[in-house]
């Protein structure tokens, strides 16, 4: 790509004790990189109403596969989190006072996004797995017409064959960060350092981060990058087969004596 492209990154969930449909957008990370000077601009948006919300994470192993979903229950405004309990409603009316809070939030994030496309010229947006991420943008009144939008997680599994999660790319690729500078197993790119302060892990900025080094690893390295992606699956493989019962051997059920 010779033109500047950017990352959409969103962090969302439930309202606790909401509906499990509707999500409320706790964080916008919109990443701006460009390819002639290899300069990274990152723009976010904090919703900072005071609401509980659900965030979902994934704690991962070595290989970067999922061993456990994490709900917890975090706080827009203070960022204190809490355990999720399963049973826990909202009534009717302390559920509708949360959406009236909320409403505000559609328009920050409207001008938060359109202010950024024309300041930086985007017309190129990457995202992961962001049908979702792109259905809540529009819902505030962002219009995505003219953009061309990239999901590289569909793009990599039409050439793979394989689901990918951006924890498992991010360790194909060897992300990290060393104080000001993004590295990868053939990148590196150096950021401001208050640009540098926002990439928290399981923030939105952070994931923007990780998935402009797998896109640019995967664009500018594709051999490489491949050829590790192969070798992730293979020890994926590897440790499946290794926990994996012998053949004709079977947990005994528990009412058999």
């Amino acid at each position: 790509m010779d033109r500047n492209f950017a990352i959409l990154e969103l962090k969302y969930g439930n309202i606790y004790g909401g509906y499990p449909n509707f999500f409320a957008i706790a964080e916008v990370a919109l990443l701006v990189f460009e390819p002639h000077s290899k300069k990274i601009f990152i723009e976010s948006f904090i919703n900072k109403t005071d609401i509980d919300y659900v965030s979902v994470w994934s704690k991962t192993d070595e290989l970067g596969h999922t061993i456990e979903r994490v709900r917890e229950v975090v706080n827009m405004r203070t960022g204190r989190r809490r355990p999720f309990l399963e049973d826990f409603r909202l009534d009717e009316r302390a559920l509708r006072y949360n959406f009236k809070k909320l409403r505000p939030t559609q328009g920050r994030v409207k001008k938060f996004l359109l202010n950024n496309f024309r300041k930086y010229g985007v017309r190129t947006i990457i995202t992961f797995d962001g049908r979702r991420d792109i259905f809540l943008c529009e819902r505030t009144g962002v219009n995505f017409g003219r953009m061309h939008i990239i999901d590289l997680q569909k793009e990599l599994n039409r050439e793979t064959d394989y689901l990918f999660s951006l924890n498992k790319l991010s360790k194909i690729i060897n992300f990290r960060i060393d104080g000001s500078y993004l590295r990868s197993n053939n990148l590196e790119y150096w950021l401001h350092p208050i640009a540098a302060k926002q990439l928290r892990p399981m923030s939105a900025p952070y994931d923007a981060a990780r998935l402009l080094m797998v896109h640019n690893e995967y664009r500018e390295h594709h051999d490489d990058f491949m050829m590790k992606a192969a070798l992730l699956l293979n020890k994926l493989q590897m440790a499946k087969e290794k926990h994996a019962p012998a053949p004709g051997q079977t947990k005994k059920s528990e009412e058999q004596e």
